[in-house]
């Protein structure tokens, strides 16, 4: 259970919010001053802080600075009555998560616990680079065959350095872990790691995202907002699937790394920041330039230093080891007994071509050891978890894909777009599968929302506010 401390010397703010917080399944501890505050995180160190800007005593912009010089990676949200101040915006730029304006929404500051909770993690959980598996190690870079060690070995030589690394590889080959342990073994392990993934954010926001704006930018822009490369000053971004990124937004990553400047949309002041820029991409980056879709001198700026991950089918003898590390991480985040697996069905795993890499083996497993029933899972189960054997549906035309839907789910999205063409049909679908996909999840869990959200990849909050979105209702107990 995480634990957020709340530190405002507005008692009732304290109490109200306080509840609210529990109601969502977090543990709370509250502080009524900086000072108090403080004292708190000395003694043991919250997953989140929640902080008032303006309290009785010092700051919450000095009391934060006390707090991370204790807790580094500690996530802090300051909360200000006043946005737009200079107030706000040093905050972030000192340390500060995010911070958030009162009177504010629940499902706003809910939403930015959440990220604020999974950005303190992934400071936090190490990735160690290990050829054999560890049970205590959550994230892992494990892999004795002879392309792994070539990895470790690249990341060894350039961690330590400010190059600019480029991390090429499939989907799910493990490009992240490879750019946090950069991170974590560089002199910057103490600052920020901010992770940007271009394809995520739509292009009509990405440039705002990274660099922030100016009140006024544009309609909407009540205030300054200070990007996200401006918050990791003295830090690392990592800039993942960069080889989707639009080309407006290009230009301006050649100048961040050409002059170490930025600009904030509707700003005409250069400012001057301190970053390391790692960048990950699984496209053909030279078939982009050929095609236009990347500068070509960004290209060159981005290739300096390369780190290339290979496919899982290139790693041989990995496939074992790999799946000994996941079962013992999946048992311990689902809270179940770890039943091994049966010499046949290692050895089906060490046949397939695992066309998703490491990802698709993880999914795999954490499928099959759901399914268990606590006795080893066998071929056949992970025959069922992988799918083999499915036939996949021929697919022509531009845009085809090899690994395309089942037939039911083409049908289905078949129907979709037929019936609501022009309606956002797009939408429906996803929201379609989503509700598919968390009442089966609660269904698998007995209505347990934590272990749900587990499984389904979401943080708490979030599985909450789409049970809300979709109108889900439980019959069972939930947590």
């Amino acid at each position: 259970m995480a634990q957020i401390l709340i530190v405002d010397d507005d008692a009732q703010l304290r109490q109200s919010f306080g509840k609210i917080l529990e109601g969502e399944g977090y543990e709370i501890r509250a502080a009524a001053s900086g000072e108090a505050g403080v004292a708190e995180v000395r003694r043991e160190a919250p997953d989140l802080v929640i902080m008032d800007v303006r309290m009785t005593g010092i700051t919450g912009i000095a009391a934060m600075q006390q707090m991370r010089a204790a807790s580094p990676n500690l996530p802090v949200i300051i909360m200000t009555a006043y946005g737009g101040t200079e107030t706000a915006i040093e905050a972030t730029k000192l340390g500060a998560f995010d911070y958030i304006v009162k009177p504010f929404e629940i499902p706003d500051i809910l939403r930015l616990i959440g990220q604020g909770l999974s950005a303190g993690r992934l400071a936090r959980a190490r990735v160690a680079i290990a050829p054999e598996p560890d049970e205590s190690q959550d994230d892992a870079l494990v892999g004795q065959s002879r392309a792994m060690q070539e990895v470790f070995k690249a990341i060894g030589r350039a961690a330590p350095t400010d190059a600019l690394v480029l991390i090429r590889g499939e989907s799910g080959t493990g490009k992240e872990l490879v750019a946090r342990a950069l991170w974590q073994h560089s002199a910057r392990a103490a600052k920020p790691f901010v992770v940007i993934n271009c394809v995520a954010i739509p292009d009509t926001l990405l440039e705002s995202e990274l660099f922030g704006y100016e009140k006024g930018a544009f309609t909407g822009a009540g205030s300054r907002r200070v990007g996200k490369i401006e918050q990791a000053q003295r830090g690392t971004v990592f800039l993942d699937e960069i080889g989707d990124m639009p080309l407006t937004v290009q230009a301006k990553i050649l100048r961040l790394l050409q002059e170490k400047q930025i600009e904030r949309l509707g700003g005409r002041e250069p400012i001057p920041v301190d970053v390391r820029i790692l960048a990950a991409t699984n496209r053909d980056l030279e078939e982009a330039v050929a095609q236009g879709r990347l500068r070509e001198d960004l290209y060159y700026r981005l290739k300096v230093v390369t780190i290339s991950l290979p496919p899982l089918r290139a790693r041989e003898g990995d496939v074992p080891r790999l799946a000994a590390h996941f079962l013992s991480r999946l048992a311990r985040e689902l809270d179940m007994q770890n039943p091994g697996l049966t010499p046949e069905a290692a050895d089906l795993l060490a046949a397939h071509p695992w066309p998703g890499n490491v990802r698709e083996l993880g999914n795999a497993l954490k499928k099959a050891l759901i399914f268990s029933r606590g006795v080893p899972i066998g071929a056949e189960d992970m025959s069922q978890a992988i799918g083999v054997g499915r036939p996949a549906p021929a697919v022509s035309g531009a845009g085809a894909s090899a690994t395309a839907a089942d037939e039911p789910l083409r049908a289905f999205v078949r129907r979709a777009l037929m019936d609501r063409a022009g309606e956002a049909a797009f939408e429906h679908v996803l929201d379609t599968v989503g509700r598919a996909a968390i009442a089966e999840a609660l269904e698998i869990t007995g209505g347990n929302r934590t272990r749900a959200a587990k499984l389904l990849g979401l943080s708490r909050p979030t599985l909450i506010a789409k049970i809300e979105k979709y109108g889900l209702r439980l019959t069972t107990q939930v947590q």
